[in-house]
């Protein structure tokens, strides 16, 4: 079994302010972009709109004051100063007109942060090696990339404009209240708000660990349910629905219980935080009652100190949400952005050059790869395919014959020798390039769930509807095809389940056509077919095989008696090497299997007879 080393992305999740720092910085280069004036401008005209309505914030409860003085005096509502109360609606409007037009300025900007980011995850996904995808739970993955962008949002909509606007306002309020007054309802009303914050804070902290427990169970039964949907077939050959429905519940279970946990403990966090704001403006009335009392103080001033207490607290009511949720945020981005710092095993040279195709030679020279050090899977192997000719790779199982395939396409690099195309080491080349000459028909193929044209257009996207009929009557898929009710436009299905084994091969064939190769690697590509489907499917192949260099990678024998050169591969090594005859005049390992081989077909076209004897 292989063993990877361990990346940054499987490591445990590290919290801490040093952590949540790293993601804020690595964040920032997305809301500042560079070469980006537009969007530049955006964010200052945000800033400049956050202020503005901050500082009317400020002001409003001022009106308010004046307003209330006013009505105090022994006067009729006509002797009161109109303009008071124009100007107390306008500047509430103007408040909510700059936080408006701020989010409207920074909306492009927060999306396309989002859009930047998530798009360059996507993209370093597709450069990591095979190693990293035959070891990753997909729906994990998935969860963190989906996570880790509404994080994004959430940061943005709620620390940017909301959290750090707030601690300016309470500054603001602080000194006006100083300035109007005495030092006491300055005291008095931060001290309510930072307790209010404090208790928010250790009390969010301490809940914090059932959010966790809830999102594992999430990321739990999601992977679980793809997994096992992914495998429906398997699930229903083994009637093992009950069971997968069983996992799945006791990952929600753990939700459940998680969840209530969670709803409980908000509960005493909001009759705290109702305490102590009802606290802190029991303690300003009283003072600012006193006040009118003894004459230092306006009713007005009475109601300006509530006013701006209450004002204050609105948008801390949902401080230990917000003050959650983004620890959860910050959490959830830096686990997508080690995604990035996942190493990019496979990776062009400086400066590698396009793949120079001439006549599309293959070869392997005493070419060494092991998935972990301590047991090497091949051993030195040397052969190669001439241009426009044809190599078969016969062996039993764990022979290595798969795993050659994957290192001629450079999902993984040699550990040692070369493998070179018309004389280039393919390890000097762009990946590009190298996969660009390079078509294969797999033995399990994997369609897309979309169209039979688009999946045959995967070959070279952007062919047209001409090209796509050309290749499927290559492959003998076109007069099926037109038979659909749907003809091309008929949908195949998650990973082609609506097709048969014979049809998916041949999409898969015609894809390959399309994607018109020098070289072709036909891996095992019909070994899951019956015994009729496949003499169809190797027609086709020699078809497409014409002029092409083609190394075969076969399990039945009787799939490459027509190669130019059969190699007979064992524990890593060729142990025997020549065409179909000569190997079985040689009567050695290939003979051995050739004629195990022919008993077995022999044995199951007997059962066959008698079956139909039978019915």
């Amino acid at each position: 079994m292989r063993r990877r080393e361990p990346s940054t992305y499987d490591r445990p999740v590290a919290t801490g302010p040093r952590e949540d720092w790293r993601v804020i910085r690595a964040l920032l280069p997305y809301l500042w972009p560079p070469g980006q004036t537009g969007l530049r401008i955006r964010v200052l005209v945000a800033v400049a709109c956050l202020a503005a309505a901050k500082g009317v914030n400020v002001v409003v409860p001022l009106f308010l004051k004046g307003a209330v003085d006013s009505l105090s005096q022994p006067a009729t509502l006509a002797a009161v100063p109109i303009a008071l109360l124009l100007a107390y609606g306008a500047a509430r409007v103007l408040a909510s007109t700059f936080s408006e037009a701020r989010d409207i300025a920074f909306a492009r900007v927060g999306q396309r942060a989002i859009r930047a980011v998530g798009l360059k995850v996507f993209r370093h996904l597709h450069r990591l090696a095979l190693r990293f995808h035959l070891d990753r739970q997909t729906g994990g993955v998935s969860r963190a990339i989906e996570r880790g962008t509404k994080g994004i949002e959430f940061l943005l909509n709620f620390m940017l404009f909301n959290i750090l606007p707030t601690l300016l306002e309470i500054g603001l309020v602080t000194a006006v209240l100083w300035h109007l007054y005495d030092a006491r309802f300055a005291v008095a009303t931060f001290a309510t708000i930072a307790v209010y914050i404090a208790y928010t804070l250790v009390v969010t902290e301490w809940r914090t660990q059932y959010r966790r427990t809830m999102n594992a169970s999430d990321s739990e039964a999601s992977t679980k349910a793809i997994d096992s949907l992914l495998n429906f077939e398997t699930v229903k050959y083994f009637g093992n629905e009950e069971h997968e429905a069983n996992r799945y519940d006791r990952a929600l279970e753990r939700y459940e219980a998680a969840a209530v946990k969670s709803k409980v403990t908000l509960s005493l966090l909001n009759i705290g935080q109702g305490a102590i704001i009802a606290a802190g403006l029991t303690a300003v009335m009283i003072m600012g009652a006193a006040g009118v009392t003894a004459g230092r103080m306006t009713v007005g001033d009475f109601v300006l100190v509530n006013a701006y207490l209450l004002q204050l607290a609105m948008p801390l009511n949902f401080l230990g949400f917000v003050y959650r949720e983004i620890k959860q945020s910050l959490t959830d981005m830096e686990q997508m952005f080690r995604l990035l710092d996942v190493h990019t095993e496979i990776q062009d040279a400086d400066g590698a050059p396009p793949l120079a195709l001439s006549g599309g030679a293959v070869r392997f020279e005493d070419v060494r790869f092991a998935y972990r050090p301590e047991r090497e899977i091949i051993k030195g192997l040397s052969f190669t395919v001439p241009p426009g000719r044809t190599v078969a790779i016969v062996g039993p199982s764990g022979a290595g014959k798969s795993t050659l395939s994957r290192l001629l396409f450079r999902f993984y690099d040699v550990t040692g020798g070369t493998i070179a195309i018309d004389g280039q080491d393919i390890r000097g080349v762009t990946q590009a390039s190298l996969r660009a000459a390079i078509g294969i028909v797999p033995q399990d193929t994997v369609l897309f769930n979309d169209t039979i044209r688009y999946n045959i257009a995967y070959g070279r996207p952007g062919a047209g509807q001409a090209e796509i009929e050309a290749a499927a009557r290559l492959a003998s898929i076109h007069d099926f095809v037109v038979t659909l009710p749907d003809g091309y436009d008929t949908r195949v299905g998650e990973r082609g389940l609506k097709l048969s084994g014979g049809e998916k091969q041949r999409v898969a064939i015609a894809r390959t056509i399309l994607k018109g190769p020098r070289i072709l690697l036909f891996d095992e590509a019909t070994s899951a077919l019956d015994t009729h489907t496949e003499k169809e499917i190797q027609a086709s192949l020699r078809e497409v095989a014409k002029g092409r260099t083609t190394l075969v990678i076969a399990h039945r024998l009787s799939t490459v008696v027509d190669a130019d050169e059969i190699l007979v591969l064992e524990a890593g090594l060729i142990v025997e090497r020549g065409r179909h005859a000569t190997l079985l005049a040689a009567d050695g390992r290939y003979a051995a299997m050739w004629h195990k081989q022919q008993e077995a077909s022999e044995l199951s076209r007997r059962l066959e007879e008698a079956d139909e004897a039978a019915e």
